[in-house]
Parts: structure tokens; sequence; C-alpha cells
């Protein structure tokens, strides 16, 4: 199909609905009838002619300066141009007018972004798609804008990628769902989210709140921009990629008809990103809920839920942002987000590192640090506890493998205050490092005031 046909089309189809016509793509925004409501197409009307010149907005100095210093802030790598973000400020200061000109004029050129593969915790690879640092910018531009027309309209139960909002906001409402007596969880999962946004429909939603042509199309180029796989650019007819920053906005934009779709039906739920559930208070009335809101978002969203990961469960048994939901609402940690940090925590202190000791404990206190302020929220204190006694474990083994050979390792077990008889003893043993490791001489030297003197984050101490 011609590009410009079909931007034409896609720019047409509201106008089409305003005449009458019913609608085709969602019940969310009609009466029972299947008619547009009138106040839904009043508030559109409205919205569309406030947004007539929102590309003069985006341009505006202080939004351009404002995505400027959020694009340094999040780093990340360079595009396929090779430009990085430390070279972004004075390229717009030398630039600023020639890129208000294009955006304006509609002659911006979208570059293709740069394939990053990166491991998921199953085991397999997530694709992400690194936009040029100028794309960013543009890219975080219009995102500021926009969200700020769209936020006040989203779902108060969407608590993903929004301002003010977090991942314990959204945990501590299904909490206070599970204590108000629903203790069933239909959690469904999106198969491949990103990968599946359709294009056609992403712009028609937004085209019944955005005036302004030039930003609709201007989006559309960043929809359709190819990725470059292999030295060879694939354009994209369907999906956003994740990486870049209007991808957060877009995905709640074309989840917030799932949203609105549950508060119509009356549903209990909590939405972060792409992380739906909603609970129920019997087993009956989920499976009900499952089926018929796989069809809307199969057959109305054109999006597809993947049938494996999406299941009925009890609050106790969901793993939920990392969380599961205990009885009366309190969190706990699921056991898949103890089995993922252990195997972080594994990876930085295998023996064959090669990094000294000190440089180890730096390394892991930032993980520790961060992960216990994720998780602070949740029961755990006993498994905090274990956990906790592996780690020294390891890092006793560690220690003692940097000895070496067994007059190192009594020289260190006697300078730590452990007997010289016992020292030696311990140094001679055939064991190996981890059993080593476990021995009361080695306990008794690496005690825990040995590693508080080593400046090691601790979990418990730390935690409630």
């Amino acid at each position: 199909m011609n590009p410009g046909k079909h931007g034409n089309l896609q720019m047409s189809l509201f106008d089409e609905w305003e005449r009458g016509q019913k609608v085709k793509g969602t019940d969310v925004f009609s009466s029972g009838s299947g008619l547009v409501r009138d106040e839904w197409l009043s508030g559109c009307k409205e919205e569309r002619a406030l947004t007539q010149d929102l590309m003069s907005d985006i341009t505006d100095l202080k939004n351009l300066d404002a995505a400027l210093r959020q694009v340094i802030s999040n780093r990340g790598s360079a595009g396929i141009d090779g430009m990085t973000v430390d070279e972004l400020r004075d390229w717009l200061n030398s630039h600023h007018r020639e890129l208000q000109r294009q955006l304006m004029t509609g002659t911006y050129q979208v570059t293709a972004v740069k394939e990053v593969l990166i491991p998921k915790p199953d085991g397999g690879k997530r694709q992400l798609g690194i936009p040029t640092v100028k794309d960013r910018l543009v890219q975080q531009a219009i995102s500021q804008v926009l969200s700020k027309r769209y936020d006040p309209i989203f779902s108060e139960y969407s608590y993903g990628f929004r301002p003010r909002r977090n991942a314990h906001q959204a945990l501590r409402k299904a909490g206070e769902y599970v204590a108000e007596g629903k203790d069933w969880v239909i959690d469904i999962d999106l198969a491949k989210f990103f990968d599946e946004v359709n294009h056609d429909r992403l712009l028609w939603q937004l085209s019944t709140r955005v005036g302004d042509k030039r930003v609709l199309k201007l989006i559309g180029k960043f929809l359709r921009a190819g990725m470059l796989i292999g030295g060879m650019a694939n354009q994209r007819v369907k999906g956003t990629p994740q990486g870049s920053p209007l991808s957060p906005l877009l995905s709640n934009i074309v989840l917030d008809e799932l949203d609105k779709e549950l508060e119509r039906r009356g549903h209990c739920f909590v939405r972060y990103a792409d992380d739906i559930i909603i609970m129920v208070g019997s087993e009956p009335a989920a499976e009900r809920s499952m089926q018929s809101l796989s069809k809307f978002i199969e057959n109305r969203m054109r999006l597809r839920i993947n049938k494996e990961k999406s299941h009925i469960v009890r609050p106790h048994q969901l793993n939920y942002l990392g969380h599961t939901i205990l009885k009366g609402g309190s969190l706990g940690l699921s056991r898949k987000s103890e089995q993922r940090f252990k195997a972080k925590l594994k990876s930085l202190t295998k023996r064959n590192r090669g990094i000294s000791f000190d440089q180890l404990i730096s390394e892991l206190n930032p993980v520790l640090r961060g992960w216990l302020n994720y998780f602070k929220h949740a029961k755990m204190k006993s498994r905090l506890r274990n956990l906790e006694a592996w780690l020294r474990r390891r890092l006793r083994c560690y220690r003692l493998k940097q000895c070496k050979r067994a007059l190192g390792i009594a020289r260190f077990l006697t300078k730590l205050g452990v007997p010289w008889n016992r020292s030696w003893t311990t140094a001679g043993s055939s064991k190996g490092w981890f059993r080593l490791s476990m021995t009361h001489a080695a306990h008794e030297g690496m005690n825990l005031e040995w590693f508080k003197k080593t400046g090691l984050y601790s979990l418990t101490a730390n935690y409630g």
C-alpha cells in the first residue's frame, strides 16, 4: 500500500466515525448500540481542537532542553550513526534551529534503530531497538508534551511509566483487593506485547486526541523505522521497539483501552506496563472473565495472549512484579525472585573472577542495597537470614581461595584470631574450597564482626 495513501486513510478514520458510523475497533468508547458515545466524541473534538499546533510545544526550546537533560541522564549506547550522548548537547546548540524547522515542516528524517539483544531471566534473548541520540531527543520531546495530555485520562489502576507512580503502589493496591476477599487472580501475559502493537490501531487512538497531523505522521515514521540487523534495515509493520523514549507512553495509550474496558465491566485490577492482574472472588468468576477478556484482547485489540504463561492462581501462588501476596494482603517474596537474585549473587562471587576481595564487596553492595530497596515491603525475615548465611559461605570460600596455598590459609586464619594449631589443621585439609569454607575455623575467623569490618552491606540489618 502507498504510505501516503495509508496515512490519509488513517487520518480519516476519526472523521468517518464522527459522522455516526459504528465503531469498528472497540466498545470502550461506544454505547450499547455500537455508536460513538456523545460525551466521548465531544471530549475528543475539544482535545483535537486544542492540539492543532502541538508541534510548536514539542519544538519549544524549553521542552527540547528538558528532553536533552533527560536523554543525557538516561545515558545509553550510541545508535547506528555513532553519535554518543556526550556529543548531543553540542550538536543541539549548533543545530537547534534546523531541528525546529525540520520538525515544523515535517521534513525530519528518522533513522533506523540498532538491534541489541539482552539476556532474559528465562534464558532467552530480549530484542531492544536503540535509536540514535538525535531520535531519542525528538522522541523524548514528543513524550513530554503528550504525557501532559494523556496522563490525566489514564486509569487510576495503571502504575507503570507514569509520573509519581511506581510498582510498590501497584502491589499495595493488589494487596488491598486480597484483603477485601478477592482471593482468585487472573494473571494475563501478553505475548511479545511490544512486538505485536498494531500501528493502525495505535495511530487511530492517537488521532482521536491529537489534532496536529505533523505529530501523528512523525510518530508513524518512528513506528515504521527499520531495525538494522546484520547490516540491513528491516522495516517494521507492527510493534514499537523497546528501548526508545516514546515506547512506554505509546504502550500505555494502547493498553488504556483495556483499562477502560476492565473499568466498564467493574473489575478489580492492577496494571504495571504490560503486567496485568485481575482479582475476583471465585474460581468460576475467574474462568468466565479469563475467557471473555481473552476474546477482547485478541479480537478487538489485536494482541496475542501467551496461553502457557496466563493462568488463574491464588494470590500466594502469584509472581507479580517479583512478589506474591499473602493472606490479609501483605506482600511476600516470590520464589522465582529469590532464585534470580541468588543466581545474580552466584555469578558475582565466582571463585575464578580474579578480583580483590575489597573490589568484590564494592560490586556486591549496590546490588544488595538496590534489591532490598525494591523488596523491602515483602515479609521475608527468615528467608533473608538464610540468604545472607548462604552468601557469607560463598564469600568465605572466595577469600580462602585467594590465599592459594596451605601456608597462606594458615597465616590468614591465625591473623584473624584462630589458634595456630586449628589454622594449620584446616589449611592442611584435603577438603574442597566450599567444604573448607564451612569449617569451624573459617567461621571463627570470618565471623559476623569480620564481615562488618569488610563493609559488606547487611540485608538483615537494613530490613524492616
